[in-house]
């Protein structure tokens, strides 16, 4: 991947970096909502929608889905359009599914809502990350560290946020905390509309390929939970071998495509690819397993599970802030692997001796840790190897990426659980952050220079 040399002035009249860090910081920040604190509530939706606690799990699969998905999808349109048009767009999709959270009837109308609504999350994540990665370079540094450390209060708070909110008032208030975002969208408007976009075509064919590749992937993991038949899980199956098969060939005919050739073999992107999935399945893990296992073993309420998951969210938010700090030294892949690292060894000791209560926040705290941590260092790295006109579909596509890791997480976590004790099944996803961890021990550090 390459960059350009010259120096992109800020536009006229434009907030300062750390305004602009900020803005987009509490842009991005609700979306994490959708992930730690409706992880917290997810006790209450599988006994209110009379659902099994591995079905309940779709409402974090769902959502990591579709965000994946829509974070990909807009990033390209954003390259199309420009980021104001892909913000206002999302923000319809946002404020359409958290409608349809709050009215649906059954688990199947929540789940569609879910989807929505985190479709627009992804258009919100798509805009903070492409705006975040295309400053000018001299400022680029201060954006990321005040835009890290706003997007770390949010996750600090997620889990007391889901608590309270799920045992004060309702669950399905909890499900659209996302939608906090719209209130950011107006003071965002105009620093968007300083990113046109550059008209570049937007590559459907390779965009469904990978979406439905994703998909059946997904529903695969959760076939026996979902009571799938033997004829829809062959298709199914059918269905990911021909998508995959049919993306790496379109990749080859399409290099500048929805995920382009010079992307999809570029090592630097495979890498933090990899460490992505891993740490995010390790959370959305967690956040699934563990307040199933402290409210039926522990007979903990939501309130005290969010309250004590909030120290270690503060770890998250901490790390954070250290990540922005360290992205142009080998300082920051160090410390991205050893939240991995220790995220799994604590989750790997949760499967094998269940080990208390202790074990199992530690182990989701650097679970959290190591969300905020790849997400500032990961987008710092490859925005430094990009075009400008390039940021907005790759760091889509590497979102896409990492929240079907968190997608993976849950779903193997919750179809492991129906056979084996749910503290084992989270035990054997602890694999994945591991991985992580080891990965994120070569990924190189953002270049140093004056780019666009």
């Amino acid at each position: 991947m390459t960059t350009t040399s010259a120096v992109q002035a800020p536009p006229e009249n434009a907030p300062g970096a750390g305004l602009t860090g900020l803005r987009l910081g509490a842009l991005f920040g609700p979306v994490i909502f959708g992930v730690t604190a409706a992880g917290v509530a997810l006790p209450d939706v599988a006994m209110a929608m009379e659902v099994r606690p591995a079905v309940a799990g779709w409402v974090l699969t769902a959502h990591a889905l579709a965000l994946g998905v829509g974070t990909a999808f807009f990033g390209r349109l954003s390259d199309k359009w420009g980021v104001r048009n892909t913000l206002l767009a999302g923000s319809v999709f946002l404020a359409v599914g958290a409608v349809l959270c709050l009215i649906a009837p059954n688990f199947g109308t929540l789940i569609a809502g879910r989807f929505v609504q985190a479709a627009g999350s992804g258009a919100i994540t798509s805009s903070a990350l492409t705006l975040a990665s295309a400053a000018p370079a001299a400022q680029r540094a201060k954006i990321l560290g005040i835009f890290g450390a706003s997007m770390a209060l949010f996750s600090s708070t997620a889990t007391l946020m889901g608590g309270m909110v799920t045992d004060w008032m309702h669950w399905r208030l909890t499900l659209v905390l996302p939608a906090l975002s719209l209130l950011v969208v107006p003071f965002c408007l105009k620093l968007a509309a300083a990113r046109p976009g550059f008209g570049k075509p937007v590559d459907l064919v390779g965009g469904i390929l990978l979406g439905s590749g994703a998909t059946s992937l997904l529903l695969l993991i959760q076939a026996s939970s979902l009571d799938l038949d033997t004829a829809l899980v062959i298709a199914l199956a059918a269905l990911l071998v021909l998508s995959a098969a049919a993306l790496v060939v379109h990749i080859g005919k399409r290099p500048d495509g929805f995920i382009p050739r010079e992307l999809a073999t570029d090592r630097t992107f495979l890498t933090a690819a990899v460490i992505g999935l891993g740490g995010y399945a390790g959370l959305f893990a967690a956040m699934y397993a563990v307040p199933q296992i402290l409210t039926v073993k522990y007979d903990w309420g939501v309130f005290t599970i969010g309250a004590w998951l909030l120290p270690g969210a503060v770890v998250g938010a901490v790390f954070a802030r250290v990540a922005s700090k360290l992205t142009t030294s080998k300082g920051g892949s160090f410390l991205l692997a050893g939240a991995a690292v220790t995220s799994a060894a604590f989750l790997g000791i949760v499967g094998l001796v269940e080990g208390g209560i202790v074990v199992m926040l530690i182990g989701t705290s650097m679970g959290m840790a190591t969300f905020a941590a790849t997400q500032v260092h990961t987008t710092a790295v490859l925005s430094s190897r990009l075009e400008p006109a390039q940021r907005g579909g790759a760091m889509g596509v590497l979102n896409l990426l990492f929240f079907v890791g968190g997608g993976i997480g849950s779903a193997t976590t919750g179809t492991l659980s129906e056979h084996m004790e749910i503290t084992s099944a989270l035990g054997v996803v602890a694999l994945l952050p591991l991985l992580a961890g080891l990965v994120a021990l070569v990924l190189p550090p953002a270049r140093v220079q004056q780019e666009a």
